[in-house]
């Protein structure tokens, strides 16, 4: 397997297809894809800015979308890339987020360490609020409550 750079429109339209429960994202800092030896993508991650509130933007970068189509090692060895390449840009750490029912395997063969579970829900913004930014949040994707796994450089 080899890392290969992505646009965000090559990534998307991958996790279009393949993602088990997100749509693609909206924006990026960077896109990088798992190609197999005969070049044929098998598993992407998008890096973003950290969607939490909570995180120092300038500081932490942010798996927000990964997926394969099911290419043995391929998370594991993008999760890895995506680190390496975050501490090569300067960022002090990289974290990402799973569903409870996710085992984390790629995760912690990556080098990652579990760092804590949400509460899950949606960002309870006033409706005001609300109308002031995009809208209202989506509910469309999984609310439940997440690990947040963390690599720090």
């Amino acid at each position: 397997m080899k890392v290969v750079p992505l646009t965000l429109k090559q990534a998307n339209a991958f996790i279009e297809e393949h993602h088990r429960h997100h749509k693609p994202v909206h924006g990026h800092r960077f896109s990088i894809g798992a190609a197999d030896d005969d070049g044929q993508l098998v598993a992407v991650c998008c890096i973003g800015r950290p969607v939490s509130r909570g995180c120092a933007p300038y500081h932490v970068a942010e798996v927000t979308r990964l997926a394969s189509d099911g290419s043995q090692n391929a998370c594991s060895f993008l999760y890895a890339a995506a680190a390496r390449t975050a501490k090569a840009m300067g960022f002090e750490s990289i974290q990402t987020y799973t569903l409870l029912s996710e085992p984390g395997t790629s995760l912690r063969a990556a080098g990652w360490r579990l760092d804590g579970t949400t509460k899950g829900g949606d960002w309870n913004v006033s409706a005001n609020k609300r109308r002031e930014y995009a809208g209202p949040r989506r509910t469309d994707q999984p609310q439940e409550p997440k690990n947040r796994w963390v690599k720090e450089f």
